[in-house]
């Protein structure tokens, strides 16, 4: 596997809500959703390497998916792992007009 495609799999998504909004708007911090299995390191090597940043710190967070009930039946939502990347002062990540 190359690497570029790892580097994909550990950034599934970014996470654009208002809280995360607001966390880069008064911090710097961007909010990504990650791979359960990836650490701080490979959090943060992945962030410079895909868009050319430099990252001050990774703070993460695993959150238990939420049991819920269709009628009779019960369910669970799959667990999740999030992770808050600080970036360097003037230094910013834009994704609404990244293909612009």
């Amino acid at each position: 596997m190359s690497d570029a495609n790892i580097l994909y799999k550990v950034l599934e998504a970014p996470i654009v809500t208002e809280k995360s909004t607001l966390c880069l708007e008064k911090s710097n911090q961007v909010v990504f959703r990650v791979a359960p299995w990836a650490n701080k390191l490979q959090i943060k090597s992945a962030v410079e390497k895909l868009f050319k940043v430099d990252v001050v710190s990774v703070k993460t967070v695993s959150v238990k998916g939420k049991i819920k009930r269709f009628g009779r039946l019960t369910g669970k939502r799959k667990d999740t792992k999030k992770a808050m990347v600080r970036l360097k002062d003037g230094q910013s990540i834009d994704f609404f007009n990244a293909g612009a």
